[in-house]
Order: structure tokens, then sequence, then C-alpha cells
């Protein structure tokens, strides 16, 4: 990976992450609404095929990594289709995927640190 999307990379990462804790927070609360149609927000493929091998990859690129759609899951009677089971081990895989980029992040900019440190 280009070096100078490093940081980049990471920032859309927790931009998406967030994005995607937003989108399960709201799906929970209108598990109740008939007609409501589950939200989700993916990045990750789109973002490892931008930066990965590809060293013409920019910022602008990376931006546009994030969409938002419906999970196409079957509608129960009322014709809502939030499965608060996948809601919830959703929000546990994505709790745990931004502790993690901010672990990174977090590396990234100790490895700055201890460098200027050394000057």
């Amino acid at each position: 990976m280009n070096d100078g999307l490093v940081i980049p990379a990471l920032k859309v990462a927790l931009d998406g992450l967030a994005q995607r804790q937003r989108a399960i927070a709201n799906n929970v609360a209108n598990i109740s609404t008939p007609g409501y149609q589950a939200s989700t927000v993916d990045f990750e493929n789109t973002l490892a095929s931008a930066v990965s091998g590809n060293p013409s990859a920019d910022l602008a690129s990376l931006e546009s990594t994030i969409s938002t759609g419906t999970t196409g899951d079957p509608a129960n009677l009322n014709g809502n289709n939030v499965n608060l089971d996948n809601e919830t081990l959703m929000g546990s895989k994505t709790n745990l995927a931004y502790s993690l980029v901010l672990r990174a992040v977090d590396g990234r900019f100790q490895e700055m640190r201890d460098a200027l440190k050394a000057t």
C-alpha cells in the first residue's frame, strides 16, 4: 500500500464503521416499525481493492468506498425485515473492528512519535 494512504485508509475505515454503527442503531430502533427495511453499510471490499496493489489510489477514491443500502432480507408480516440476532451480531463485530482500527491508528502515530524522538 502507498505509505501516504495508510492514515486516509484508516480514516475511511473508521468512518465506514461509524456509519455502520449508526445504521445498526437505527435498525434496532425501528424493529417494530411496519414496512421498515433494515439498512446496511458496506466498504471493506471496495476499500481493500482501492488500496491493494493500486499505486495511483488517492484519498478521493478512498472516500467513495462507503456505500449504504438495504439488506434485502425477507420481511415479516408487517413488512419489516429487521432481525435482532443479526443486528446484535453485526453490532458486536463492528465494535470490535472499530477498536482494532483505532489501535492501528494509535500504532501508526506511535511510530511517528518514536521517529520524531529519534531525531
